[in-house]
């Protein structure tokens, strides 16, 4: 299957990172963020001082017991932290100079081919890694006790400043088959793996390759179910994030949890953008030391369309492959329509400023206007390509008209799918946070 998106904008940003893969020596510490996953209500099982391995679990789901979290290190329990009304914020490890993993019984090797779905789960289960499944609608952990139609994975990232995974994915082929094999134990349905049209991944067995071109958001998941096979009311469908599908893979093939991964670290208040290889939870300070530019920054965990601010003090999302690190000092510019596109003027989707070749931008965090009434321009639809009328929808979603909101098509929403919207809108809208309201409010209605 192949697909071509014409709607979108791929953002030219400065600090694009370079394609060489830098080691990064193992962090003090790290952590894992329970109030980011979710549809989940953590339960301890562990306190301050005590000793966990790789792939210990830390806490559970009070509603899916059966769903514990995996600690992405071998060490000793910092600190946990709650927040307002005792929310779960934080599990911070000291990491030990030699780390043990918490291994399943055995390595199956071979044997994947011949596993059916009620042992890759009790599997997965058992290494605590079932938080890699996610599920739609509301992009959720998933549920063990649903069957999803189809599973989607995109080895596709056109975000700004993302990790390049065909970079990645080349040098695990093993571990990223096996992962493909063992996710098409979990469905009747489909494995759709999205791929790059001169992608070298085609080979892959298990997994209905559909081809994507185009600009962002062609990489999201989100697009790629839409225009393969959209969700329905009453449907559920798993993704996995392509990274994701090579922990799986090791897992069935070693018998351990690889907490390793692959991040980008970009923008211009990064003085050497690069892939970086690394764990996942670490921290800001040991992942971006000597790397910032000395001025006022913002640091990102995640893309800048999606990502979330946070602190040098601060930990990598658990989801998160990306760093983008922008300058945080805004200067209004001096008669800035009349100045050619070049890096030194300011960014536009339309023709408003004058554009020299394929400049790339120095990006700051300036948004160029404040919040103001919505002026229906078509910006947002000039860069969603869904059969959807999200102007429509935004306002049904404010009126918290229920039926009309299934009716315009929640159901196949998610908000990252909508932030270049927000970034599109003269009006300074956050397009993509009134559609996770919206969401949350079709999960309360059930």
């Amino acid at each position: 299957m192949n697909i071509t998106i014409k709607k979108g904008h791929d953002i030219q940003i400065t600090g694009v990172p370079s394609g060489e893969i830098k080691p990064l020596p193992d962090p003090p510490t790290l952590a894992i963020l329970p109030v980011e996953f979710r549809g989940v209500k953590p339960k301890l099982l562990v306190k301050e001082g005590d000793a966990v391995h790789i792939g210990s679990p830390l806490f559970f789901d009070k509603t899916k017991p059966e769903i514990k979290f995996a600690s992405p290190g071998g060490g000793t329990i910092k600190v946990i932290q709650f927040g307002p009304r005792r929310v779960l914020e934080k599990i911070e490890i000291d990491l030990d100079r030699n780390e043990e993993h918490n291994s399943i019984s055995f390595p199956f090797e071979k044997k994947i081919e011949t596993l059916n779905r009620e042992k890759v789960l009790e599997t997965i289960l058992s290494a605590n890694l079932f938080h890699l499944i996610r599920q739609r609608p509301f992009n959720k952990v998933g549920d063990p006790k649903d069957e999803p139609r189809d599973i989607f994975i995109s080895a596709i990232n056109s975000a700004p400043l993302t990790v390049d995974l065909e970079l990645i994915l080349k040098d695990s082929l093993t571990q990223f088959q096996s992962g493909i094999t063992v996710l098409s134990k979990l469905t009747e349905g489909n494995v759709y793996l999205g791929l790059r049209p001169d992608s070298s991944l085609n080979e892959i067995k298990h997994a209905e390759c559909v081809t994507v071109n185009g600009p962002h958001p062609a990489g999201n998941i989100g697009i790629q179910i839409h225009h393969t096979s959209p969700i329905k009311p009453g449907e559920v469908i798993w993704t996995v994030n392509a990274q994701d599908v090579v922990v799986l893979g090791n897992l069935f093939l070693t018998g351990k949890y690889d907490p390793t991964r692959v991040v980008t670290m970009g923008g211009l208040g990064v003085k050497d953008p690069v892939h970086v290889r690394t764990r996942a939870g670490i921290s800001m300070a040991s992942l971006l030391h000597d790397q910032l530019v000395n001025e006022p920054s913002r640091i990102i965990s995640g893309d800048v369309l999606t990502g979330k601010e946070i602190y040098k003090t601060g930990f990598l999302g658990f989801y998160e492959t990306t760093v983008s690190v922008l300058p945080d000092t805004v200067n209004r510019e001096f008669l800035g329509m009349l100045r050619p596109g070049n890096k030194y003027s300011r960014y536009s989707l339309s023709s408003a400023f004058l554009k020299l070749g394929n400049a790339q931008f120095d990006f700051n965090t300036s948004q160029s206007g404040s919040h103001r009434a919505m002026v229906p321009l078509n910006a947002w639809e000039k860069v969603l390509p869904m059969d959807i009328f999200p102007n429509a929808l935004y306002r049904a979603i404010l009126a918290k008209d229920v039926e009309e909101m299934e009716q315009l098509g929640i159901w196949e929403c998610d908000d990252e799918d909508f932030a270049l919207c927000s970034f599109a809108c003269p009006s300074k809208i956050d397009v993509g946070g009134v559609i996770r309201q919206g969401l949350d409010l079709m999960e309360i209605e059930g």
